[in-house]
């Protein structure tokens, strides 16, 4: 129970990553504020209180100033303050190469991804520096370590997520603050449902996730198991880092690699 009592808010917690990560905040007893840009909010905030929790549903826009400001006063307001942002509301913007991608594409990118974070920490800071200390976590992706995992405008998103919780982690010094982010790797999502739903009825799931050393992709709680070790104190001295849960796929560079148990031939 690393969060009794513990005000938090998880963005984009409609689904995927974010669902996952409410409800396991929430089973180690933490009070959250569940914010999605969808109704789906209230589903992930229903089975937090039919299991015994405490939830409250918003639904924001997480790249609108405004609406993150409304989701720290509500946090504050219901739960006496805030312990823990997780920032991982975010959008892919399709999979348009650099010179198929308009400037209304890759802005509205940046402004979910990158923007969003931006101002969960600029406002969340200082309400989680009054109580002492605390955490924040940023959703990255492996997309923002190096190419090959993402559209241009997605993967220089994340790049910037990356960059942005080393550099605030600095900023907050002194606050005892910490600033982290987790990179996935493939993870099946909403926003990675075609690929999922096109491999089971194809019958190739065997080529899901593939290219790194465990032959698979992940499932949205073992993505949020991270983020829950990171907002916990169970990582208090780990902070400004990203830190990628991508079975392996950011280890290396592209090569043919020998399979295990097998002789190279």
């Amino acid at each position: 129970m690393r969060f009794t009592d513990k005000s938090i808010i998880v963005t984009g917690a409609g689904s995927g990553i974010g669902r996952a990560a409410a409800l396991l905040f929430a089973s180690e007893g933490g009070r959250v504020v569940v914010a999605d840009k969808t109704d789906c909010a209230d589903e992930t905030a229903h089975l937090i209180t039919q299991a015994g929790g405490t939830a409250k549903a918003i639904r924001i826009d997480a790249g609108l100033e405004e609406d993150v400001i409304r989701t720290i006063a509500l946090a504050c307001d219901s739960f006496g303050g805030l312990d823990v942002m997780f920032a991982n509301a975010g959008i892919s913007g399709g999979m348009a190469n650099l010179f198929d991608t308009d400037v209304a594409l890759i802005t509205e990118v940046l402004r979910v991804n990158l923007i969003g974070p931006f101002l969960a920490i600029k406002h969340a800071a200082p309400r989680i520096a009054e109580r002492g200390k605390g955490a924040i976590v940023l959703t990255a992706s492996v997309a923002g370590i190096r190419s090959g995992a993402g559209s241009p405008a997605y993967s220089a998103s994340k790049a910037g997520v990356i960059n942005l919780a080393a550099v605030s982690a600095q900023q907050l010094t002194g606050s005892n603050v910490r600033v982290n982010a987790i990179c996935p790797g493939l993870t099946e999502t909403g926003m990675t449902k075609p690929v999922f739903d096109y491999a089971r009825e194809a019958n190739k799931m065997d080529r899901v996730g593939r290219l790194n050393p465990l032959h698979r992709g992940a499932q949205p709680e073992e993505l949020a198991k991270v983020a829950l070790f990171l907002a916990s104190d169970d990582a208090s001295y780990v902070n400004g880092q990203a830190i990628a849960v991508d079975g392996g796929l950011s280890s290396s560079h592209p090569v043919t690699r020998q399979e295990y148990g097998k002789t190279a031939a």
